[in-house]
């Protein structure tokens, strides 16, 4: 049996000897293909032109041949299937993240189009699983602190363009299931931990309180994640997984005020006092909104709907289908943070005492 919480590294090898993974550079997909690499699969990796995935090289050292990178997009069906050939497993993560676009459509394009494309090309290429990486923006909320599960269907449909993309493909990819392809769909939360260069919303909070500028919290809360926890979750999906049904990767249902404590205690620093209400920093968001996109035409750090999604809200959800089906089993949230501040500290804080 393997460990608890961790996929079985024989049983990955036997079954996925080779994995095709889009989105592999990316803060999950960099984990994932680690863990891959780590249990001994040849991986595949879609990078776009000119992505020269800084977060693979330390995995590249580690893999050596069994790591190799195909340049190409989400668009050209023949040439995803050409990149396939010869995958027991495909896992696509590839999508784009963002509050504000200057072409909307663009979020369309690659969420939705590309998650078609990748099924099709799958099917064509005889792969005969694949895990998709959709988002718990893609589940119900339910009112209050009641946690939400796989069963809520979902409803923000006045959400921002990523949010509504991320059902919409998650749609697309369970449309595709077939007698010869199981399709399996995970639905990460917020995550955070070791790798967060861009940083994701979480590892910003992090990253904010480290640098002593988070003076603010508002009401409401989320679903926090350690990132190694995601990647592990997509693995015991690919073996685990029931097709066309969804997991829930998430862990510790947390208020924003819980969550900046304790990455306050964690790092030394005092954590933040003031209460901010989601009434203001709405208006705020629809401020910067209006100022990128009649002005700047650069992205702004928040947008009404960005802020709606959270402040105010209670984002919890339950991974216990997971835990049940799959053997998942998420890392203590302590454990979680110290990781991620530990990280940040090293490769972005060198001058924050």
């Amino acid at each position: 049996m393997p460990t608890e919480g961790r996929a079985s590294d024989a049983e990955l090898l036997a079954r996925f000897p080779r994995v095709f993974v889009t989105g592999g550079s990316g803060f999950i997909g960099s984990h994932v293909v680690q863990r891959l690499i780590e249990a001994g699969s040849e991986v595949v990796v879609l990078l776009l032109p000119g992505d020269r995935a800084p977060a693979l090289d330390a995995v590249q050292a580690l893999a050596g041949p069994r790591l190799s990178r195909v340049t190409g997009d989400l668009t050209q069906v023949d040439a995803l299937a050409r990149a396939m050939e010869g995958a027991s497993l495909v896992i696509h993560l590839a999508a784009i993240y963002a509050i504000w676009l200057p072409r909307p459509r663009l979020m369309w394009e690659v969420n939705v189009e590309g998650t078609r494309h990748i099924v099709q090309a799958a099917r064509r290429a005889g792969v005969r699983r694949v895990v998709h990486t959709s988002s718990i923006a893609a589940v119900g909320l339910r009112p209050g602190h009641e946690v939400a599960d796989e069963d809520d269907g979902f409803s923000d449909w006045g959400g921002d363009d990523y949010v509504v993309s991320k059902y919409v493909s998650e749609l697309e990819a369970l449309a595709a299931r077939h007698a010869d392809l199981d399709v399996v769909v995970v639905n990460p939360a917020f995550p955070f931990g070791p790798n967060d260069s861009a940083p994701t919303p979480t590892g910003k909070m992090v990253l904010d309180t480290l640098r002593g500028r988070m003076p603010f919290v508002t009401t409401g809360g989320f679903c926090a994640v350690d990132v190694r926890d995601v990647a592990e979750g997509h693995l015991l999906a690919a073996l685990r997984g029931q097709s066309g049904r969804r997991y829930i990767l998430g862990a510790h249902n947390v208020s924003f005020g819980e969550f900046s404590a304790a990455v306050a205690e964690a790092a030394g620093r005092k954590p933040p006092r003031l209460v901010v209400p989601p009434e203001a920093l709405i208006a705020a968001g629809r401020f910067a909104e209006a100022v990128a996109t009649r002005l700047t035409r650069r992205p702004p750090m928040m947008t009404e709907r960005s802020v709606r999604y959270l402040a105010g809200n209670w984002r919890y959800f339950s991974c216990e289908r997971a835990r049940r089906e799959l053997g998942y089993s998420p890392r203590p949230l302590a454990d979680a943070i110290r990781a991620s501040v530990a990280w940040f500290r090293e490769q972005r804080l060198a001058k924050v005492q």
